[in-house]
């Protein structure tokens, strides 16, 4: 297991000798490609990620909470799982530190800990792969994308949640 990656760099620069082609000349070329894409999708990450700790700080998020509860409630999604569902879309670290937080408070074995995973599981750090996605492809018109994603996300919490609560898995 631990020869796997130095491998698949020698069976790289093995094909690059065998084609005649320059591998070092190609591994340059490919890392200034990677450092001019890195600077094109900064900016973005940068907002969203400034918009999230903004949310939080001003307390958006909480109120959020509790506007969206009466309806997590009818789904019969844990309130203690409302936090992951909101942070999702907008941050995957974030998420990951909840859903951290969640199962190491009310275990993974819990329906509360079970919900949580599924949901991280079942949706998208949408805003982030948006950000990213729109950068490289220059995409100008991308409106329409915002509410097909959130559809999406919504999606996968609410039937996550059903699942959990139909089959207890």
């Amino acid at each position: 297991m631990q020869y796997i990656i130095p491998a698949m760099i020698f069976a790289v620069v093995l094909a690059a000798v065998w084609r005649r082609q320059p591998a070092y000349e190609q591994f340059i070329g490919g890392a200034e490609d990677g450092l001019k894409m890195l600077v094109r999708i900064t900016p973005p990450i940068i907002a969203v990620v400034t918009a999230f700790y903004m949310m939080r700080a001003s307390g958006l998020l909480d109120w959020l909470l509790g506007l969206i509860s009466p309806v997590t409630e009818l789904i019969g999604m844990p309130p203690e799982v409302m936090p992951l569902a909101l942070i999702r879309p907008l941050s995957g670290s974030g998420a990951l530190g909840v859903l951290s937080d969640i199962l190491s408070r009310y275990g993974a074995d819990s329906d509360i800990g079970k919900t949580a995973s599924v949901i991280c599981g079942s949706t998208e750090t949408t805003f982030y792969c948006l950000c990213v996605y729109f950068s490289m492809t220059r995409v100008k018109n991308n409106i329409r994308v915002i509410p097909c994603a959130l559809l999406g996300d919504m999606t996968g919490i609410i039937v996550g949640t059903v699942l959990v609560k139909l089959f207890n898995f």
